[in-house]
């Protein structure tokens, strides 16, 4: 159980983690997505905040996860 969270660097410990929830997104892709053709479809959601967003392409998917990124930074920032 949780070896491989503990081996990604999930879940904290000595030291922290090295995968911040900050920083951690949830991504569900349509049953028609192909990765193949680059078709990806679906939704992403940021762990932290809750914000999420549907998109129709991995630009529309990194799109997101950049502006999210962003915001947080903003702020620690401040």
């Amino acid at each position: 159980m949780g070896g491989d969270d503990e081996r990604a660097g999930v879940g904290g410990g000595p030291g922290g983690s090295s995968l911040p929830v900050s920083r951690s997104f949830v991504v569900q892709l349509t049953v028609d997505t192909v990765p193949a053709s680059r078709g990806f479809r679906g939704r992403v959601e940021h762990i932290e905040s809750g914000r999420s967003r549907r998109f129709a392409s991995l630009e529309d998917l990194g799109a997101f996860i950049g502006e999210v990124l962003e915001a947080n930074q903003s702020r620690e920032d401040v």
